[in-house]
């Protein structure tokens, strides 16, 4: 698989959804996650990142406007020990109480699948990254409607070992703009993945349709030393 201009993808896609980009720096010192959201309706355009504890929570830019908060406010970030979850909906908590029983990534998904909101069916996509003793490992999944057909789960999951530098994963919702929506083909496209967090956040936040798009994080983890750092930016401020 050929590495793709991430920068590309996102412009020449007015609706990829919510993405999620993991993978490691260039000089090979972070393990990178991205997450972003976009929207179209005015209420999942009415959305902000926050910060909450190690993660981040999704919040109503103005309450008075949010309609329902049952697919669009969640906690797309959360960290159990030396993994770090990402996903686009409340399967981040699924996933941190699955890893704490001891279960698998896989396995915790298991009791999920995509999202209520025929005719779309939105996949749910969700990444894990883990960082120890300076070794750095990470897996995507998603799970999605059998070519629009409610009545089947499709579940793939993607695990990469040994990263190398310079190179990361990105998976959306969806393949493009539609009505309705059509789910996320293929495998995980792979991407670049500058050393710099600003260079990469504003890489990603540049090339997000400007209509659409609603918030960005970025974080940077240091694989020999388990800290990291934090980039948010939310077009409602």
């Amino acid at each position: 698989m050929e590495v793709v201009s991430l920068g590309k993808e996102l412009r020449e896609n007015t609706y990829p959804g919510r993405g999620i980009v993991l993978g490691k720096s260039a000089d090979g010192k972070y393990a990178v996650a991205a997450y972003f959201i976009m929207g179209r309706s005015e209420n999942s355009r009415n959305r902000v990142f926050v910060e909450e504890g190690e993660g981040i929570r999704t919040q109503a830019f103005d309450p008075e406007k949010l309609t329902d908060p049952s697919l669009v406010i969640y906690a797309p970030v959360r960290v159990l020990g030396h993994d770090t979850i990402v996903t686009n909906g409340d399967q981040t908590d699924t996933i941190y109480e699955g890893l704490e029983k001891g279960m698998t990534f896989e396995q915790s998904l298991r009791t999920r699948e995509f999202e209520p909101d025929g005719p779309n069916y939105t996949p749910r996509i969700s990444g894990v990254i883990h960082v120890e003793d300076g070794s750095f490992s990470y897996s995507l999944s998603i799970l999605k409607s059998d070519n629009g057909n409610p009545e089947q789960c499709n579940r793939y999951t993607f695990s990469y070992d040994g990263t190398v530098a310079g190179e990361g994963h990105f998976i959306h919702t969806y393949m493009h703009d539609g009505n309705p929506l059509p789910s996320f083909e293929g495998e995980p496209k792979r991407v670049a993945i500058p050393d710099q967090m600003e260079e990469f956040a504003n890489l990603l936040w540049d090339s997000l349709n400007e209509e659409n798009k609603v918030s960005l994080f970025v974080r940077y983890v240091d694989i020999a030393t388990g800290k990291y750092r934090t980039k948010i930016v939310n077009k409602n401020q």
